[in-house]
């Protein structure tokens, strides 16, 4: 038999539902931004930059045009959400490929290759190229691009330690691989370039890599 609740357990209990009702509402909402952007990258792949409205996004995500709104208040605000989305799914597949031990040149060629084939890299692809002529764009995608670079040379000096004290050939090595690979993911997927000359160029970029990281570290 339950034993009778006083009135302050019966109060604390009234206390705490609304908290609970708080928490659950919250969760909802970030699944529901987490839904709308994640449509937003969709359509950027899809229709590309110049197509992708507010209305489109919405249907993409199965909501009505007010539902988003209620959301994110107008589209610059999804989209500097979705660039916010786009950066911080770079950084953790960036740690997840380089959090090990031991690095060896051709898994992380392999992993940052992976990487640029996905729909979230031609989406901020889109995003980057229309950048260029449009000034509202821009003022978005500069601040958080600055932002991401930060962040982005802070981790890999925490995870490449073997480059320690070859500061200037590290850059040149995170720069050539960052170059080639997105330049060529950008070529495949305009058809600049045929995909049976991607593993030369692969295996050629990790022999450069090679050639500039310190001696006792070249594998």
């Amino acid at each position: 038999m339950a034993l009778p609740r006083t009135k302050t357990e019966k109060e604390g209990e009234v206390a705490l539902a609304p908290r609970n009702a708080g928490t659950l509402q919250s969760a909802k909402a970030a699944q529901t931004r987490a839904r709308l952007i994640d449509a937003t990258i969709r359509c950027l792949v899809k229709y590309g930059y110049a197509k992708t409205t507010t209305p489109r996004v919405a249907a993409e995500a199965g909501l009505s045009r007010g539902a988003m709104m209620h959301h994110f208040e107008n589209s610059a605000a999804l989209v500097k959400a979705t660039v916010i989305a786009l950066h911080e799914r770079r950084l953790r597949a960036f740690r997840r490929a380089a959090d090990k031990p031991q690095h060896e040149v051709g898994d992380l060629v392999a992993a940052y290759w992976r990487q640029v084939q996905k729909p979230a890299f031609i989406a901020f692809h889109e995003l980057a190229v229309a950048a260029r002529t449009d000034p509202d764009l821009a003022r978005i995608m500069k601040p958080l691009q600055e932002e991401f670079t930060e962040r982005f040379n802070a981790q890999a000096e925490q995870l490449f330690p073997e480059w320690e004290g070859a500061r200037r050939e590290f850059d040149l090595a995170m720069s050539l691989s960052q170059t080639i690979l997105e330049g060529m993911a950008i070529a495949v997927e305009t058809g600049a370039m045929s995909r049976e000359k991607v593993e030369p160029l692969l295996r050629n970029l990790e022999d450069q890599i090679r050639a500039l990281m310190p001696g006792d570290n070249r594998a």
